[in-house]
């Protein structure tokens, strides 16, 4: 009865305020100013919340803070990061802050994307959050000379890709967590599994920004070792599956595909061709292992989207910089292998874990599935 009562004498008060205010306004004919021509908008100032408690007329407010996330693509990679993202900010939340989120995807759709960037300026988000470098330069073109806070992740590159001035100090009003890919080690993993390799084979799409730095580094690691090596690209699921023909036709020993998103798509459609020619496909992600592919190396994307999160809730809530806040770079020495594949293309899974263990912070075991559980 108590609490009724406070809710009541509350209804009243609010509804005599909103009857004196509706006077005011029917009584005036001056329009509010218009916003000045060319100045910058800003994030609006988060919300609050008014709740009512059990006791007589306590009332505590919520900040509510607003976040905008894109993804780049439907990848069970990228998908792992944005549900951890989510599912860390929920746990996160308390009596006195909360927080709403605006999910979308540009399935790779520039115009798309563009589009979804504008619907958050639009909607006054607080903060944005881009998943994978397409999106993150989206929203750092259409950030530039703002206060508006961008935390991308799954960025392999982003010094390469100029999203900031260096990892240690990004400089603007972007920050974020990096999956850089340690070519190389992949490569250490190639010979060691068979060290006979003559010709390894490179399967990515040239317009992926995630794929520049590490094939580089790849054909640089196999021409110091002078082993022979075969570029095949696409741009779409058809032209990788005619890419992986090829490579199957250039007899080479083993397939390395980078943190390319592209290639990840295509994944279910190619993996089986591998398996059918008995070469292993090594990738940089163990959402490829997911996906058929013999071997995933890289960080674990389930961390990298608690951490992405971490580091929104560090800029909104406690205020950091994203302009001194460092871009966060994972261990990448967890292999994932697919048990089935491996079994089909005629290695042994313990023999293999037992090469590849002392290269790797951990070996782990995962059977073909569309997407993680």
């Amino acid at each position: 009865m108590k609490k009724m009562n406070v809710v009541k004498k509350l209804t009243a008060a609010l509804l005599i305020t909103a009857m004196a205010f509706g006077l005011v306004a029917c009584g005036s004919n001056a329009a509010a100013p218009a916003a000045e021509a060319g100045k910058t908008e800003e994030a609006a100032a988060p919300e609050t919340e008014e709740v009512v408690a059990d006791g007589d007329t306590t009332v505590s407010a919520s900040t509510v803070y607003k976040i905008g996330i894109c993804n780049y693509v439907d990848d069970a990679s990228l998908n792992q990061i944005v549900e951890n993202i989510q599912a860390q900010l929920k746990s996160l939340e308390t009596s006195e802050v909360k927080f709403e989120i605006l999910y979308d995807n540009c399935n790779a759709d520039a115009t798309v994307l563009n589009q979804i960037i504008a619907n958050f300026q639009a909607d006054q988000v607080d903060l944005m959050v881009g998943v994978a470098t397409p999106v993150a330069m989206a929203m750092q073109a259409a950030t530039e000379g703002t206060d508006m806070p961008v935390v991308f992740s799954a960025v392999s590159d982003p010094e390469g890709a100029a999203l900031v001035e260096s990892n240690a100090a990004p400089g603007a009003n972007i920050t974020g967590t990096s999956d850089f890919l340690d070519t190389n080690a992949i490569m250490n993993l190639i010979l060691a599994q068979n060290p006979d390799a003559k010709k390894i084979g490179f399967l990515y799409d040239q317009g992926q920004d995630s794929s520049t730095t590490p094939i580089t580094n790849a054909k640089a690691y196999l021409d110091e070792k002078g082993i022979e090596y075969v570029d095949r690209t696409g741009t779409t699921t058809d032209e990788v599956m005619l890419a992986a023909d090829a490579l199957v036709a250039d007899q080479v020993d083993a397939i390395f595909t980078p943190t390319d998103n592209t290639i990840m798509t295509a994944e279910l459609s190619i993996y089986e061709k591998f398996i059918d020619a008995k070469i292993p496909h090594y990738t940089g992600a163990d959402s490829f292992a997911l996906n058929g592919a013999f071997l995933g190396y890289g960080v674990d994307y389930a961390n990298l989207g608690v951490e992405t999160a971490n580091m929104v809730y560090e800029i909104l809530v406690n205020g950091a910089n994203p302009a001194t806040t460092p871009v966060m770079t994972f261990d990448n020495g967890t292999a994932t292998i697919n048990t089935e594949t491996c079994e089909a293309i005629g290695l042994n899974y313990d023999d293999i874990k037992s090469v590849f263990a002392p290269m790797c912070t951990q070996v782990n075991p995962i059977q073909t599935a569309e997407s993680f559980e």
